[in-house]
């Protein structure tokens, strides 16, 4: 999934190493032609009133094939990416504009859609939406370290999710990118979208969803059938030590008993 890294990515690594001989799409999704994105992709980015901007960790691109940023870059033209594990001051002219929204589960987030309803429409104009972008682990341990700096001016918002239900694997849901930890947990590419929804002027918001909701939709198909086609080996159950090591004394001690 090679892609042109928008400015504030300069020098990122690519998404995908695409193996030697494989043709690639050099048009527009920089996918392998057999898995081209290009015709649900936008003619040109979608603009937005929503300044989007992504902290993504280091090996988000680099580790993850499934990741859903280089077709974020080529969708939205109102996007900046920034590469780390946290956010700094020195970050603050990307995001400099009122007000900005911390997109992220926690437990002091307000509801997205409750707080577009209680905030009148000129003190939510032309938003900023901020969000982290790994593993759920990676995600959480980023939101951690940038509190310090956002905890002063960002808001915390969040889209619904159900800790208590565990979320879709890719065959249970037409946009589940991968195996989600819990109900309600999105690629983020779909809570980008879910987001514009709501924030961009009515009417907008929808159409930047549908057409977003149809790229990810297309790329989770295209997984779902070469999957289906895909050999699979039976995976290795992984053990922890402390359940290796009793189970040793428990051997060791049969044998003394059997002595």
């Amino acid at each position: 999934m090679d892609f042109e890294p928008l400015p504030s990515a300069a020098g990122d690594a690519t998404a995908d190493e695409t193996p030697p001989g494989r043709a690639v799409c050099s048009s527009g999704c920089g996918r392998p032609t057999t898995v081209c994105l290009c015709p649900y992709l936008p003619a040109t980015p979608l603009p937005t009133s929503t300044t989007v901007v992504i902290l993504h960790h280091p090996h988000a691109l680099r580790r993850n094939p499934l990741s859903t940023l280089p077709l974020l870059a080529r969708s939205l033209s109102n996007l900046r990416l920034i590469p780390g594990r946290r956010l700094l001051p020195s970050s603050a002219p990307v995001i400099s504009r009122s007000p900005v929204l911390l997109l992220f589960p926690s437990p002091d987030a307000a509801d997205l859609a409750s707080w577009c309803r209680s905030t009148p429409p000129p003190a939510r104009a032309n938003p900023t939406l901020l969000l982290l972008d790994g593993t759920w682990k990676q995600a959480k341990e980023m939101h951690a370290a940038s509190l310090p700096f956002l905890s002063s001016f960002a808001v915390p918002v969040s889209l619904p999710v159900d800790c208590g239900v565990d979320g879709d694997s890719m065959f249970e849901g037409e946009l589940v990118v991968k195996k989600e930890p819990h109900k309600g947990c999105v690629s983020t590419m779909e809570a980008v979208a879910r987001a514009l929804r709501l924030l961009e002027p009515e009417g907008r918001g929808e159409e930047i969803e549908e057409t977003m909701v149809g790229v990810l939709r297309a790329m989770v198909a295209f997984q779902a059938e070469h999957l289906q086609h895909r050999p699979m080996k039976p995976r290795v159950k992984m053990r922890k030590k402390k359940d290796i090591k009793r189970e040793e004394e428990m051997k060791r001690n049969t044998l003394d008993w059997s002595d």
